[in-house]
């Protein structure tokens, strides 16, 4: 993580807010650790971190809090005018959370 922020300098990063099912609590313990690393990695070298809940990512793209993985890739492939979908779906997670992240930013990086 260290070497990616040093390599690409970003000034801010987006991140989602931890989610996890009760019935699934070791994901969500193991979910945490890396999640505290990458925080930590921001934090040491000075990088603005905004976190977003799941559900604001999906309704600042889909306008559904609920929306599925398959709505997502396709509200990214739109806003985006890509030609195809992103695939896997992690990515259009990804290019959702940054979308999302550069609006309530007011489309500025600082």
């Amino acid at each position: 993580m260290d070497r990616l922020l040093a390599e690409h300098a970003p000034s801010v990063m987006v991140l989602e807010d931890l989610y996890a099912e009760y019935k699934f609590p070791r994901t969500a313990i193991l979910m945490a650790h890396a999640r505290g690393v990458i925080l930590l990695a921001a934090r040491q070298r000075g990088v603005s971190v905004l976190a977003l809940a799941p559900a604001e990512v999906k309704r600042a793209v889909t306008a559904y809090g609920a929306a599925s993985k398959e709505q997502v890739q396709l509200a990214v492939r739109r806003l985006l005018r890509l030609q195809t979908p992103p695939r896997p779906s992690h990515v259009a997670d990804a290019l959702a959370l940054a979308i999302t992240g550069f609006s309530r930013l007011g489309g500025k990086l600082p």
